[in-house]
């Protein structure tokens, strides 16, 4: 992205429950983590309405349980979704606030300000709080401050990826660069660690904050950074265990005092940060009590929580990160004994039982704690905005490579095939080309379809956009067409199409959140990758004997219309031939998809005997 404003970058990580800048000072030579107006070096990612003012930061948080209709948190968990995407819906039964769906089925939070209605996207409300980090700076250094670094989940599509940096341009920052949070995790530690680093390092990164979860494998040499792959899940994280502890103290309260306090707002959030508090303590301590005075109709709740039932409670998402772990190794074909440190990051990777299941994994070796987890993020993300400045010295001359998280591709031929032009964790950025061919002769136009996904079949994937292109010259059957995929420092998608002989071009740039995949969806696709692994493989045997059956049909067809080849065919060879042809086309255009495979290679395999027949009389005429 172009610097469209001279003078010092800021780092924000900007969290699901909290958010921390920093920056780094050449004077100093050091990276800073920005303490807040407050003294603290994290502020909740929290945004409060009233009727005379709009908080952001602690004073939002600290009165949320008297004004909890109008405290808006979370907003992460929205920004580049719809309204109707099942993870949205799922939220919006814990949230206090209201949620409606707005114009093209945008998520909207409703809230009073002020005496009137105020309808808020997520990008909205993201912006309120860069604008908070960025007053924070601001403060800090005694000077203004326009360009930022921002930090997103590794697993973030585009569509959240654009709509964070629209988040930015709101608050009045011009974003430089968005890069993943494990990857500026990373460059913290070896930072940190600039000594032990000069040897290659394999560094895996686990990064389980307050909403999401990450995981990155990256190999550090001296100053390269190369992201080997990533997998993750942008809605895991504390505030699902939160949920799941108030889940169980509403139900004891109904238990014990016969009522039910789950469509009351107002007790769900007092409960709620009783319950984040016991987390906390639990991290250090056996037990944790967890006590609200006059949680419902004057009723005061006294229980407490140990940290066995805690982890029985729990252990379904701690196994859930356990099994990302171990997919991030699959995707990057390394063994775990290959892992020269485990780096931790998020406060949630605080957990003692996250940490036992994770040493655990990796035969009992020794987590890097040398870092603070809640802090990491922005440091690595602050060094990262100062290599993008202008102007200043003395700073680390580091490289850094990250990866696409999913494969892309667009539909071709017959057969329906998943093209993939760019795999699943490529370093970008990247600019891939691929040739493909028109399927019929005088073809004019061409559709270019994008998808992603990891599916062999295209309508499997996830469709991103399409065009089409237009003005081809006339010419026979596998005329050319340059696809060319860009995907750029931030991982924004941009395609382009070109047929060369009329110089005609189109191009489509994935940067809005329609028909966009979602990270929930990303994680069911490579799930399903996994499950339909033998599906696939029979489905791309089948799809390469159709397509080869297409070609042979159409090279035979080309061939009788030689005369020299006709005359030299007895009847009985044409009749033969045009037996062949027919019953090929009529499976290819037949609609059983149970065909077996077999019929379709055993035509093929007639035809093209066929096909070699006449090539040798065409030879001999």
């Amino acid at each position: 992205m172009a610097k469209e404003d001279q003078g010092l970058a800021i780092g924000i990580d900007l969290g699901t429950t909290y958010s921390c800048v920093a920056v780094l000072q050449e004077h100093l030579n050091r990276v800073e983590i920005i303490h807040n107006d407050q003294g603290d070096n994290t502020t909740p990612s929290c945004v409060a309405f009233t009727d005379h003012e709009r908080m952001i930061g602690n004073t939002a948080k600290n009165q949320a349980a008297t004004n909890p209709q109008n405290t808006v948190f979370d907003a992460k968990r929205l920004i580049g979704r719809k309204y109707s995407d099942d993870i949205v819906q799922k939220d919006k039964m814990l949230w206090p606030f209201k949620v409606i769906a707005g114009a093209d089925d945008k998520p909207i939070i409703v809230v009073q300000y002020k005496g009137e209605e105020k309808q808020l996207c997520a990008e909205e409300v993201s912006s309120m709080i860069l604008g908070k980090m960025r007053g924070i700076a601001e403060a800090f250094l005694e000077k203004p401050v326009k360009n930022a670094v921002v930090t997103v989940p590794a697993y973030f599509n585009d569509s959240q990826r654009k709509a964070t940096i629209d988040a930015g341009a709101i608050a009045g920052l011009n974003v430089v660069r968005i890069i993943s949070e494990p990857t500026a995790a990373a460059i913290a530690y070896g930072l940190d660690r600039r000594n032990s680093c000069v040897e290659k390092r394999n560094i895996f990164v686990f990064d389980l904050g307050g909403g999401t979860f990450d995981v990155s494998l990256l190999t550090i040499k001296d100053k390269n950074y190369h992201v080997k792959a990533t997998a993750g899940n942008s809605h895991l994280g504390g505030e699902d265990i939160d949920n799941k502890m108030v889940k169980y103290f509403v139900k004891e309260f109904k238990r014990k005092n016969k009522v039910d306090i789950s469509d009351n707002p107002r007790a769900l959030r007092r409960l709620r940060t009783a319950c984040e508090r016991a987390k906390r303590t639990l991290s250090f301590a056996i037990t944790s009590n967890v006590e609200v005075d006059a949680l419902f109709q004057g009723i005061d709740f006294y229980s407490s929580m140990t940290r066995a039932r805690f982890e029985e409670i729990n252990l379904e998402l701690f196994e859930e990160c356990m099994e990302t772990v171990e997919r991030c190794l699959t995707d990057a074909k390394m063994e775990k004994s290959s892992v020269h440190d485990v780096v931790l990051v998020g406060g949630s990777s605080r957990i003692p039982k996250v940490q036992q299941l994770l040493q655990d994994f990796f035969i009992g070796q020794d987590l890097c704690k040398s870092i603070n987890p809640d802090e990491a993020v922005a440091y690595g993300a602050a060094v990262q905005a100062t290599l993008l400045s202008e102007g200043i010295k003395n700073v680390p001359d580091l490289v850094i490579l990250d990866v696409t998280p999913l494969s892309l591709g667009i539909s071709a031929n017959v057969g329906k095939l998943m093209s993939v032009v760019i795999p699943k964790n490529t370093t970008i950025p990247v600019k891939r080309t691929h040739v493909y061919k028109t399927l019929h002769d005088n073809q004019s136009a061409v559709d270019i379809c994008v998808y992603e996904g990891e599916r062999t079949r295209a309508c499997d994937n996830n469709l991103l956009g399409f065009f089409k292109l237009r003005g081809f010259p006339r010419a026979p059957r596998g005329h050319p067409v340059d696809v060319t995929f860009v995907i750029d420092e931030n991982g924004i998608l941009s395609v382009s199409a070109e047929e060369k002989t009329t110089g005609n071009k189109n191009k489509i740039t994935i940067t809005n959140d329609k028909d966009r995949l979602f990270t929930k969806e990303i994680e069911r696709m490579i799930q399903e990758a996994e499950i339909y692994k033998d599906e696939d493989k029979k489905f791309l045997r089948k799809g390469r004997a159709k397509n080869g059956l297409d070609d042979c049909i159409y090279k035979i067809r080309k061939a009788l219309k030689k005369d020299d080849i006709n005359s030299l065919l007895c009847s009985k060879e044409k009749k033969d031939i045009c037996s062949a042809i027919n019953r090929a086309t009529n499976l290819l255009d037949g609609t059983n998809e149970k065909d077996d495979t077999v019929v379709f290679e055993d035509c093929l395999s007639e035809l093209q005997s066929m096909l070699e027949r006449l090539k040798a009389v065409d030879q001999n005429a």
